[in-house]
């Protein structure tokens, strides 16, 4: 065991003496802007490092002050490409020593991970609101690209996943030439508080016909077990000390109407739904594990997000035709305002000009930019899917998975998709 030990503390010195010594973190340590720059320990990168960049709190404004942004930087080469993987919430996964992203994988590229400001430790002190916008993050990143192609000079890929896939499509719209690619994962351009487009998509065209019958015979059966299972809530919500803006009778008709988006959302089979004749208890356990109660609890660590929702980014609705004769809610319009963020924060009011000025730019012109959708996700009703027609592009393109979820991918996309889609991003970063 001591030679064991020996041995690890003496591996351990020799990675700290090369990341002391390595080139690329001599450079790292140089660039106007970086501080804090600690290891990380990684299966995947020859170097891996967390730092932090200087932003100004408002772009508009530098006088307002600046705040550290966290950045993962994985590096495999100075002659390798570069993702810029623009998260939408924390980066604190991306830390972890076996993480990958599907691009750095396919081009054995370096990557640029960038938190979003406002999440986790990115968060300006004292947080004004008011400048957390899509313009000033698309700043943020174009920031960070103009400062990081001083060492990685080939070719760049923007990336994001579901909030981060809209983000890197604001960042490509404010930021044309930045980078030679964009991919752009199950990424939603939403219209409004709510989108209005969800509720549709949920009743008439998701899944099959005999599916979408089986998850709103469920909501019901949730529905007539309310009495028993919003007393199990309370004791489940007590013991995760879970608190809401909102009575609780009313938080449970909304993890019923919520569990309909998930189900699709994640691509869970409709076999997953107990029988009716299994205990409360077993449908109680389901929907807190489909639909985890936190969601609509405070305070939450999404709540960053849900003020861009009200503010910038819009939300969806739900569709309350096969609840309705069992709950007291009228509709579900301003639930996001009244569940998600405290009372302070309610009276902000939506913005089109993002969304609109976003879709203006994909209709007329024609980046390389890549979406992917699944079919059968809701968030696909308030993508670009149904709207951006790319028939006369040469460039951009849009790939919808059949009966796909949230977490369709490159990798899982039928073999003729995936090849279209690897040839243009071979061309684009090749």
């Amino acid at each position: 065991m001591k030679k064991i030990l020996t041995l690890l503390i003496l591996t351990l010195l020799c990675v700290g003496v090369f990341a002391q010594d390595s080139e690329f973190l001599q450079k790292l340590k140089g660039l106007k802007g970086v501080s804090d720059v600690e290891v990380l320990q990684s299966n995947v990168f020859k170097e891996k490092y967390v730092i932090y960049f200087t932003q100004n709190i408002d772009h508009k404004n530098p006088q307002k002050g600046t705040f550290k942004q966290r950045v993962i930087v994985g590096f495999r080469g100075f002659d390798s490409p570069t993702v810029l993987v623009t998260e939408g919430y924390t980066a604190s996964y991306a830390t972890y020593p076996y993480y990958k992203e599907e691009l750095a994988e396919l081009y054995n590229a370096n990557i640029v991970f960038v938190e979003h400001r406002y999440f986790a430790k990115s968060v300006p002190e004292p947080t004004d609101w008011n400048f957390m916008t899509v313009e000033n993050s698309a700043n943020d990143l174009h920031n960070i690209r103009q400062t990081f192609g001083q060492i990685f000079p080939k070719k760049w890929v923007a990336t994001g996943i579901s909030k981060g896939g809209s983000t890197c499509t604001y960042y490509r719209a404010f930021f044309p030439n930045d980078v030679d690619a964009t991919v752009a994962y199950v990424a939603p351009i939403s219209r409004g508080v709510v989108d209005g487009r969800h509720e549709k998509f949920l009743l008439k065209k998701v899944g099959t016909k005999e599916e979408r019958d089986k998850v709103h015979d469920c909501q019901v059966e949730f529905m007539k077990r309310k009495d028993k299972l919003v007393s199990m809530l309370d004791t489940f919500s007590t013991n995760h000390n879970y608190k809401y803006y909102i009575p609780l009778s009313d938080v449970y008709d909304y993890l019923v109407l919520e569990y309909e988006f998930s189900l699709w959302q994640w691509g869970t089979p409709v076999s997953t739904i107990p029988s009716k004749g299994e205990s409360d208890a077993v449908w109680f356990n389901y929907l807190a594990e489909m639909v985890g109660p936190d969601y609509f609890a405070y305070p939450s660590e999404h709540l960053p997000f849900f003020y861009q929702a009200l503010r910038e980014l819009g939300y969806y609705g739900y569709p309350l035709k096969y609840i309705k004769k069992y709950t007291d809610l009228k509709d579900s319009k301003n639930y996001v305002k009244n569940i998600m963020v405290p009372a302070e924060m309610r009276n902000v009011e939506f913005d089109k000009t993002v969304c609109k000025f976003t879709e203006n730019y994909l209709k007329n012109n024609d980046p390389t930019l890549i979406f992917i959708y699944g079919e059968n996700d809701p968030w696909t009703a308030s993508g670009v899917a149904g709207w951006l027609n790319c028939k006369k592009k040469q460039n951009m393109a849009v790939y919808v998975q059949p009966r796909g979820s949230h977490l369709s991918r490159i990798s899982n996309m039928p073999a003729d998709m995936k090849k279209q889609i690897t040839d243009k991003l071979d061309k684009w970063l090749k």
